[in-house]
């Protein structure tokens, strides 16, 4: 029987100092599974380091090493989801860049691969990246599953793990020029199974995320897979038009019946409209959220453009 090709993806933008060791830990792994043939795909977002170089040096030296460099930067999210569709193998591991995610875990991947699950998720048990930022990514991810409307995501699922060949087959016919990867995997449905690991610190090299990123893939999600936020503006707006017709009301009685005692002034109405102000700026911005993506799905453009590709001749 011919032994099963897994590919590994891995999307990277500057991280020169980085992808080497990424390579060298995963071909470590496959060195002792013998019974699986590999590739190694790195998907660069048009890097301005030297990542593309050093690539192409390691893929010189090892045809199982497959570069696809982008014409612009993308983005990680649809670079990442771009290079995890592009493998015809048995299955596809998607892991970054950073080295923050363990390699040494791909192993425990294609062990419940081989036990039927066609998708094994990266959980994330703790991080040392920082109590703040982990508390908040825990906040977003109950938040988001008590709005989700029939989805629920994996909390601290960052796309690391193992995806089989059929799953693979069900992304490449979703058209959607913004894929969110993590709510896709859980909307699919495909039969799923979480090995938990500790994420490590960066160790070299800066991360590429910022408070934009970080909120755009927040958003993403929760436009994509809820409807909430917009039934909750036309609940709340009706609640305070019954509200301030309340005060309104009480005020005019109370004004009438203590004339002279009662000034009306106008603290309330400056509070009040500013309130209002501030609660209507907020949902509009919703829904400007969920405007924005829709253009982007409207105009159809494509999810990444190639500048080249590197050994898929072979």
């Amino acid at each position: 029987m011919d032994e099963k090709l897994v590919s590994v993806v891995t999307p990277c933008y500057n991280e020169e100092a980085n992808v080497e060791e990424v390579y060298l830990r995963v071909k470590e792994v496959f060195d002792k599974f013998k019974k699986y043939q590999y590739e190694h795909i790195f998907i660069d977002n048009a890097s301005s380091d030297k990542t593309v170089h050093v690539l192409k040096d390691i893929a010189k030296k090892d045809r199982r090493v497959k570069i696809i460099v982008n014409t612009r930067n993308f983005g990680a999210i649809r670079s990442s989801y771009y290079g995890l569709i592009q493998p015809k193998g048995d299955a596809a591991i998607l892991i970054f860049a950073d080295l923050q995610d363990p390699p040494s875990l791909i192993q425990d991947f294609l062990e419940k691969w081989a036990e039927g699950y066609k998708v094994v998720k990266g959980i994330k048990i703790s991080s040392k990246e920082g109590f703040l930022l982990y508390s908040l990514r825990t906040f977003y991810y109950r938040l988001i599953n008590k709005l989700s409307d029939d989805v629920k995501l994996s909390s601290h699922f960052t796309g690391f793990g193992l995806y089989d060949k059929c799953v693979i087959e069900a992304l490449r016919t979703i058209d959607d020029p913004y894929p969110y990867l993590r709510g896709l995997i859980s909307e699919l449905g495909f039969e799923s199974v979480e090995v938990e690991y500790k994420q490590e610190r960066r160790k070299r090299g800066i991360s590429s995320n910022n408070f934009y990123s970080l909120y755009d893939t927040a958003m993403l999600g929760l436009t994509s897979h809820s409807r909430v936020p917009l039934r909750l503006a036309t609940l709340l707006g009706f609640v305070l038009s019954i509200l301030c017709l309340f005060i309104a009301v009480a005020s005019l009685i109370t004004k009438l019946l203590f004339w002279n005692y009662f000034p009306v002034g106008i603290a309330a109405i400056i509070i009040g409209l500013f309130a209002l102000a501030s609660v209507q700026l907020f949902f509009i911005g919703i829904l400007g959220e969920y405007i924005g993506l829709m253009n982007m799905r409207i105009l159809k453009r494509p999810i990444i453009v190639e500048r080249e590709r590197i050994n898929f001749d072979n």
